[in-house]
């Protein structure tokens, strides 16, 4: 019995933590809501391990994870609850920034939905159980039966949300919205799978110790999230995730990018989360202080979480000198 929760704490630890990072830490969802967390888990939870077995089964990287998240990001706020088509979604206008009529999208919103899906909801939640598990950071979790159980779970619980949504605001977005969605989602995949396998790590060069690489991480993405509700927004927030993309990449490659500074800068972009939940608060119920206090216990328990990893590391391991390339 001992052995077989060792064995699946790992998959139980990213179905909590995928929408527990993605709507609770984020403060999209109040704490008085944290009953709604079990028909998050099949969505965002099974949605995460999926991608998290799928790349690990191929032999593929970090970039593939985030590739495939933003697929997911695709799926669900196109597919799922709409969002990125919904014009009144849970009340708020989002299409009255940055419209794009051709498309009945915002671009910087449905930038941030899908980057927030990507890096949050799924990468983050990924690298953090991961790391919590150092023997078996690059290994399945489940086998062939588990991964169709998996799969299913994730597609019953796009449906929920789906169905939820769709009864409570009667809202469907068009068939070509619903199509270019689908595809474009598609395309990430496809892109997913044409990333190069991590290889053997390149030539040496300067790489930032560990707490220089979380501030880096929690500066650079916080300045994304916070980039003005306008089409300058748009524009910086490209660039701003280009020049992550160059600089990660670059460091990745690095023989002395070692797994400590890899879970650190993850530490930095999680903690964004958490003084965004407070900023949300703020913004839509500045006077419920039961939602304060849930942001507070949030980002505690994220902090906690933070300082369990780095006990973690502090421990020797297999791979701690490692952090897997690509």
């Amino acid at each position: 019995m001992g052995a077989f929760i060792r064995k699946m704490a790992p998959v139980a630890g990213l179905l909590v933590l995928a929408p527990f990072v993605g709507e609770y830490l984020l403060g999209n969802i109040s704490v008085r809501e944290l009953a709604a967390l079990p028909f998050l888990v099949p969505m965002y939870g099974a949605g995460a391990l999926l991608i998290r077995e799928v790349v690990r089964r191929a032999g593929f990287g970090w970039p593939a994870v985030l590739l495939l998240g933003a697929a997911y990001g695709v799926i669900e706020a196109g597919l799922a609850d709409q969002s990125m088509f919904n014009p009144a979604f849970e009340g708020h206008d989002f299409q009255s920034v940055t419209p794009v009529p051709a498309l009945g999208i915002s671009a910087l919103h449905s930038m941030a939905f899908v980057v927030g899906h990507a890096v949050w909801s799924i990468t983050l939640p990924i690298a953090l159980v991961e790391h919590l598990t150092p023997g078996r950071r690059r290994t399945p979790w489940l086998g062939p039966v588990g991964l169709v159980v998996t799969a299913l779970a994730y597609l019953g619980g796009l449906w929920i949300i789906f169905k939820e949504l769709h009864d409570s605001s009667g809202f469907l977005a068009t068939p070509a919205q619903l199509t270019g969605a689908a595809v474009v989602a598609a395309l990430l995949v496809v892109a997913a799978f044409l990333t190069r396998r991590p290889g053997p790590p390149g030539a040496g060069g300067w790489v930032p110790k560990a707490w220089l690489a979380g501030a880096g991480g929690f500066v650079l993405s916080g300045a994304f999230v916070a980039v003005p509700e306008s089409w300058a927004g748009v524009w910086i927030g490209v660039a701003l995730l280009g020049l992550a993309a160059v600089v990660v990449s670059r460091l990745a490659r690095s023989p002395r990018w070692t797994h400590g500074r890899h879970i650190a800068l993850v530490g930095g972009v999680l903690l964004t989360y958490a003084w965004l939940g407070f900023v949300l608060t703020w913004l839509v119920r500045p006077d419920d202080q039961v939602r304060w206090w849930g942001n507070a216990g949030f980002a505690l328990a994220a902090v906690a979480l933070l300082t369990w990893c780095g006990r973690v590391q502090r421990k020797p391991s297999a791979d701690s000198g490692q952090v897997q390339r690509g």
